[in-house]
């Protein structure tokens, strides 16, 4: 009886050790029963953005047009003939005309400049003068249209312009599949002082909704994004943000992979997904930790979809969906800025250049003057 008791524990013993040396099937998402997952409707929320359409910017501007520098006026004393001559509001804000010092003009108007011209000229002659002021150049005040439009590149804005206005100014948005393709209007913004603004571009070119046609202000950016570009944005706590061609096949796990993975800060417990247009994005959040642990099941990405790893903890859904978006234009204008403008120097006001570049290519014209 003994010895077929000791029998039996050794039998055990052996069969415990060989469960134990056992690893067992690995998790792997993309093996059957761990493919990735489609994230439907349910999975995400929308939210509304925080800076919505103000009904003043649908009025014209009711300030007159001042100088900068690198604006160019034209000056002619009135009754001498070949008179005229131009004057370059230098870098200091002063103009130079004939022996008169350096008069400073940035800030003034036309009419301000041109009483000031006779003050100065009236203490050099004995009949006060009678001078014209014309603008013939502006530089100081700009804005950006690029993307999927006939003409991409920085205009002058000397008088008030709607964005309908200025798009037809940049030669319209191309409208067959070419160079930049169609304009996904979804996915195009007006940014603003370093700001998304809530222009729906899709009511306002798709419709015909003029609530939407807001004037432009000094250094808006506007992009209209080509329904050609099938990429996927990785953005935030990543190793290197970037611009992912899209694949039927392409995961979370995948895209992430092809950045480099996250940061060592980075929250990987709240990694989101952006969806749908920038105005009323759709998000939704994943675990990307228990995803790469094989806790959880990979997720399949859709084409325009932006990932975004955060470096903190959102209670509020529309806290981090704004800064998910707020950091995509960020790069778009960064990048296409800097294309446009041959150089960080050209990059619009607002846009903090990212520690990271993400990489973008697109092809862009020389900017319009």
């Amino acid at each position: 009886m003994r010895l077929r008791f000791h029998l039996c524990v050794c039998f055990a013993l052996l069969a415990l050790l060989a469960a134990c040396r056992s690893r067992g099937p690995r998790f792997d998402a993309r093996q059957p029963g761990g493919a990735p997952v489609k994230l439907d409707e349910g999975a995400f929320a929308t939210v509304e953005s925080t800076n919505q359409v103000q009904p003043a910017w649908l009025k014209p501007p009711g300030d007159l047009f001042r100088l900068g520098p690198g604006d160019t006026i034209e000056i002619e004393m009135l009754g001498e003939t070949g008179s005229r001559t131009p004057a370059l509001v230098g870098p200091d804000g002063k103009i130079y005309y004939g022996l008169l010092p350096g008069l400073f003009v940035w800030g003034l108007t036309l009419s301000e400049t041109k009483d000031l011209l006779e003050k100065e000229l009236g203490k050099q002659m004995r009949v006060k003068p009678e001078v014209a002021v014309t603008l013939r150049s502006v530089e100081s005040k700009r804005v950006w249209l690029l993307g999927s439009v006939q003409r991409p590149g920085v205009y002058p804005l000397n008088t008030p312009v709607t964005l309908l206005e200025a798009i037809s100014t940049a030669g319209g948005t191309i409208q067959a599949p070419g160079q930049l393709g169609i304009p996904d209007l979804k996915r195009s913004f007006l940014l603003r002082q370093g700001r998304m603004v809530s222009v729906d571009l899709q009511r306002l070119l798709g419709q015909g909704d003029l609530t939407q046609n807001v004037y432009l202000q000094p250094d808006d950016f506007v992009y209209l994004r080509s329904s050609l570009a099938r990429n996927i944005y990785v953005l935030g706590a990543v190793a290197g943000p970037s611009v992912i061609p899209y694949s039927d096949r392409l995961s979370l796990l995948g895209a992430l992979a092809a950045c480099g993975g996250t940061l060592p800060y980075a929250h990987n417990s709240q990694v989101a997904i952006i969806r749908g247009s920038l105005v009323d994005p759709k998000i939704a959040t994943v675990d990307y930790a228990a995803i790469r642990k094989g806790k959880a099941a990979d997720v399949e990405l859709q084409e325009g979809d932006i990932v975004y790893v955060s470096y903190v903890i959102y209670r509020k859904l529309a806290m981090l969906a704004d800064s998910a978006v707020q950091t995509f234009v960020y790069a778009i204008g960064y990048n296409y800025g800097s294309e446009v403008g041959g150089g960080t120097a050209f990059i619009p006001p607002g846009v903090p250049a990212p520690v990271t570049t993400p990489v973008v290519t697109p092809p862009v014209a020389a900017p319009a003057r």
